[in-house]
């Protein structure tokens, strides 16, 4: 099963101190994710002056449970950072497309 889950930060004073207490963590889990192959694709979401808002993912897993389990342990929803979430079931064939070496995002 696949989703593209979208995450929008809180809005107040504490919402980007929540982000960066979290960060580390959240990075970390990316990581497994990724090497697991449970992760196909993410960013961080942007305001008009470049500041990250929120965070898109696009994952796969096994099952329902499975998709839980990341999601109640995901830094970003344990620390109150994402507090607008909207998740929806995707698919994504083959992210071939995003496989670019790294010398390629530098130049976008």
């Amino acid at each position: 099963m696949q989703y593209t889950v979208i995450g929008l930060d809180g809005t107040d004073d504490k919402a980007m101190e929540r982000r960066l207490a979290a960060r580390a963590g959240h990075l970390r889990r990316s990581s497994l994710l990724l090497e697991s192959g449970n992760l196909l694709y993410s960013c961080a979401l942007l305001d008009d002056e470049g500041i990250m808002k929120g965070s898109t993912y696009v994952v796969r897993f096994e099952s329902q449970e499975e998709f839980d389990h990341w999601y109640q342990n995901e830094p970003y929803i344990l620390g109150d950072v994402w507090q607008d979430v909207k998740i929806y079931q995707s698919r994504t064939n083959d992210p071939w497309q995003f496989n670019r070496p790294k010398e390629w995002h530098k130049n976008i």
